[in-house]
């Protein structure tokens, strides 16, 4: 919080999804917040001190209340954004994954050498998704020490939580020549400088933006900067993240040349921590499955840009039920949608084509692979409450010890996608309509850390 900071409360009907599988509402719930932003309180209309505790936030001046038909939700996580590409988006979705990476995403990141280029670009893309309700954001940068830094520093000056780093990527054999790491020794090098960059930035002390030790994957580092990297992240404490398993050839390419999977490979390098966000994990089988969650590691299930590039469907509920930690990604630019509310809608059909299969030359009863549906409650709490539990943060719902990380959305907005009828829907109806519907139209206002953006 800012100098200054003061506690606030705020007067609201609330949604969250706090238990898998259940949505919690609250009309004219007490949210009281202090200056910190945490959750101190959070006190329904039946409570025995709700009248007293609201007369004291109204005496305070510190009370706000939402309008009619407006309504307080979590902030939005997404776990899995490559910064550089958002002038890609929407754009070069017909080629396989191995071609969009050389012909078009790797000459586009090589540009952001230059800071001023980086500058303008990465200004756009906090405010687009600040906008759109994503308050926790997890970057991929670049190759790039003033773009990486840039990055960092608008992040901060948005009041956007994040997570920012350096793309780590040194293996000619993949990477071109006037884009990746001189070395695994100046790749190390540079992450660690941008480590002690965030963490020593102005305003920073209480860590809304930290660094993530970033190897893109491995087919594009070499086994010694991968394991110079884990050896780093056990060193400074930070986050990892890098991709997993995504399509049949990016999970063929690491068995053909290390002879197990990334998921075992990424232990091996050290690399898989309490801390580690696994971009995609499409191909991870049991016994992958079991190393995640012996290693408390999560998975950021990128539904919408999984159906151009990944060759599969993540059986989510499959590794969730079976206690691995996931949360949502949209893989800017892997799809073409920047929103969560996108990304939930997305897994919740990926998991019906799952569930049901796609094959109308099999019957019914051998297409798909029942038990593998989720619904609209189920991906909310990935977007939220499941985020934070990949990234071991207190977010993504409301409950006294957790930060006030929040979105105020107008169902009523003009020229939002959510339509309501009073004499129609109830409030689980209004949250649904919501989750299926909700645009950047209808947020109306987004809050880190109890601060309004």
């Amino acid at each position: 919080m800012p100098d200054g900071a003061t506690a606030r409360a705020w007067r609201a009907t609330i949604m969250h999804t706090p238990r898998r599988g259940a949505v919690d509402i609250v009309e004219d719930a007490l949210v009281e917040v202090d200056a910190g932003g945490t959750i101190v309180a959070v006190t329904a209309p039946a409570a025995a001190d709700y009248a007293g505790r609201m007369a004291a936030a109204q005496v305070a001046g510190t009370l706000e209340r939402l309008g009619p038909h407006q309504y307080l939700l979590p902030g939005l996580v997404d776990l899995h954004i490559h910064a550089p590409q958002w002038p890609q988006l929407g754009k070069a979705l017909h080629l396989p994954l191995d071609r969009w990476l050389t012909e078009r995403t790797f000459p586009l990141e090589a540009r952001y050498r230059d800071a001023e280029f980086a500058r303008r670009i990465y200004g756009s893309m906090v405010d687009t998704l600040v906008a759109g309700g994503t308050t926790t954001a997890v970057y991929f940068g670049t190759i790039h020490r003033d773009a990486n830094r840039v990055l960092a520093e608008i992040c901060l000056e948005k009041g956007q939580r994040a997570f920012v780093g350096k793309v780590a990527m040194d293996d000619p054999a993949l990477c071109p020549p006037d884009y990746r790491d001189a070395s695994a020794h100046a790749a190390i090098a540079e992450t660690e400088d941008l480590i002690h960059h965030i963490r020593g930035l102005a305003g920073n002390a209480a860590g809304l933006v930290r660094p993530i030790v970033t190897p893109r994957f491995i087919p594009a580092c070499t086994d010694a900067l991968l394991e110079g990297l884990g050896d780093l992240a056990r060193r400074c404490g930070c986050h990892v993240q890098t991709h997993c398993s995504e399509s049949d050839w990016a999970h063929r390419a690491v068995i053909d040349r290390l002879g197990k999977t990334d998921t075992r490979a990424l232990a091996d390098f050290g690399l898989m921590t309490r801390h580690t966000v696994l971009a995609h994990g499409n191909f991870i089988g049991d016994e992958d499955a079991a190393t995640l969650r012996a290693a408390g590691s999560g998975i950021a299930h990128c539904p919408l840009s999984n159906v151009y590039f990944a060759n599969a469907v993540l059986p989510v509920r499959r590794l969730v039920e079976g206690g691995v930690h996931v949360g949502v990604g949209t893989d800017i630019s892997g799809g073409p949608s920047a929103s969560i509310f996108d990304a939930c809608r997305t897994a919740v059909a990926a998991s019906i084509v799952l569930d049901e299969g796609s094959d109308p030359a099999k019957v019914a009863a051998s297409r798909g692979r029942p038990g593998s549906r989720i619904d609209f409650r189920d991906a909310f709490h990935l977007a939220t409450v499941g985020g934070g539990e990949v990234l071991d943060l207190k977010i993504g719902k409301f409950a006294p010890g957790y930060r006030f990380d929040a979105i105020a959305v107008d169902t009523m907005a003009a020229g939002g996608g959510v339509h309501v009828f009073d004499d129609v829907d109830d409030l689980e109806d209004v949250f649904q309509k919501i989750v299926y519907g909700a645009t950047t139209a209808n947020i109306k206002a987004v809050w880190v850390d109890g601060r309004r953006l």
